[in-house]
Formats: structure tokens, C-alpha cells, sequence
């Protein structure tokens, strides 16, 4: 079991940047690839970024290229979402998961966190 818990959501201006944390409980943080996946008002849960356990390589949609990069600190069974150059249209609840493989679908997560809130204004 891993429980998963984010933080760092906040508002901020179009431009700007914040750092989402995703704290995970439980001894095998370490074997699970962790993304980061976003939901918009209306709209459905999409894959934003993946790490794999290692840290070694990371995935992003092309959406957040370029912009967002996504890290893991395995010692203090964390992973992060640094998110730069923020844009209206990515506001949304941000959630990160767990997931045994590498992928980009939510139904290959096993484990998920309750979200925290990004709201991105012009």
C-alpha cells in the first residue's frame, strides 16, 4: 500500500511558476513509477508527467514540454512537479499516482492522491 499526499498548489499569474510536492507513506516508494496527472473543470483526468523509479527518465505530454519537469527524491519518498511559465489552461486539480510500470493512461496507476488545486490567472 502507499498512501500519497500533494501539496503546493496555490494561485498565480500566467507566467509564473509553482512546485507541486507529492509526499508517499509506505517502504516501496522506490519500486513504482510516479506521475502526475491533471483534471479541469468539465474535462477529463490527463496524463501530465512520469518518472521512472529510478529517476532516470522522465515523460511528459506534449502540452508541458518544455515548461514542467518532474523529479523524484527517493530518500525522502517524494516526488515533485516544478511548473514554469505557467499558462491559463493549466489550471486544473493536480494529482500524482502510483504505478508498478511505466504509464500514461490513469488506469495504469494503482495508487492516487487526493489532488491539490493550480489555478492560473491572465
Amino acid at each position: 500500500q502507499v498512501q500519497l499526499v500533494e501539496s503546493g498548489g496555490g494561485l498565480v499569474q500566467a507566467g509564473g511558476s509553482l512546485r507541486l510536492s507529492c509526499a508517499a507513506s509506505g517502504r516501496t516508494f522506490s519500486s513504482y513509477a510516479m506521475g502526475w496527472f491533471r483534471q479541469a473543470p468539465g474535462k477529463e483526468r490527463e496524463f501530465v508527467a512520469v518518472v521512472t523509479w529510478s529517476g532516470s527518465s522522465t515523460y511528459y505530454a506534449d502540452s508541458v514540454k518544455g515548461r514542467f519537469t518532474i523529479s523524484r527524491d527517493n530518500a525522502k519518498n517524494t516526488v515533485y512537479l516544478q511548473m514554469n511559465r505557467l499558462k491559463t489552461e493549466d489550471t486544473a486539480v493536480y494529482y500524482c499516482a502510483a504505478a508498478y510500470g511505466l504509464g500514461y493512461k490513469t488506469n495504469e496507476y494503482d495508487y492516487w492522491g487526493q489532488g491539490t488545486q493550480v489555478t492560473v490567472s491572465s
